[in-house]
């Protein structure tokens, strides 16, 4: 084959397909927050990462809530947030596994940075609940350094920016009512439900 003959046949090759504009964009640093959806038995989820971890999952009611979910991690993180599906696999993965009742404890690592001062400590501890287990408001707050922090403590998890792998859901008040709940009541019912039929 000569010079010209390897040149038309190159030529005609098809070209390689170009890499996804998530994978270029991670490729060249300028992915800081990947994000995707992800449907649940309570409602649509958006699941964000960064490479330190999950850093986001938000309850989808509306375009709006996703929206507002975006430009909040734009503003607090990075502005170059990308839906990037592949690089929440291992979240996504996780909470269908618990959804299905297959999973007790989440493995995977997480991005603290959208919490601070007491907020974080009551969150560290709320994440420190097990499976089908319940806490208190009063209990996590003493657990996070201030025993008489109680509604301090319940304004963090109202604040929660991973709700259920950072399980608010599991913290009541002290007479066992409900309580409040970021994605309200009745996700806070579904919540425990999966988790007492999972014991």
């Amino acid at each position: 084959m000569n010079d010209l003959e390897r040149l038309l046949r190159d030529a005609s090759a098809p070209a390689p397909p170009p890499p996804a504009i998530d994978a270029a964009a991670a490729a060249a640093g300028l992915l800081d927050v990947a994000y995707a959806t992800l449907d649940s038995p309570v409602g649509r989820l958006l699941v964000a990462s960064t490479p330190r971890g999950l850093v986001r999952i938000a309850y989808l009611d509306s375009v709006t809530d996703e929206d507002a979910a975006l430009t909040d991690l734009a503003a607090r993180i990075s502005p170059r947030v990308l839906a990037a599906p592949a690089r929440v696999d291992e979240p996504r993965r996780e909470l269908d596994e618990y959804f299905a009742g297959r999973l007790s404890a989440f493995s995977v690592p997480i991005d603290w940075r959208l919490t601070h001062g007491f907020g974080r400590r009551v969150l560290r501890a709320t994440a420190r609940i097990p499976f089908g287990e319940l806490s208190t408001y009063k209990q996590v707050a003493t657990a996070a350094g201030s025993p008489r922090g109680h509604r301090a403590a319940g304004n963090a998890l109202g604040h929660n920016p991973i709700p259920i792998i950072v399980p608010c859901h599991r913290v009541l008040h002290t007479g066992g009512g409900l309580g409040g709940y970021t994605g309200g009541l009745a996700r806070k019912r579904v919540l425990l439900e999966v988790e007492s039929a999972g014991r």
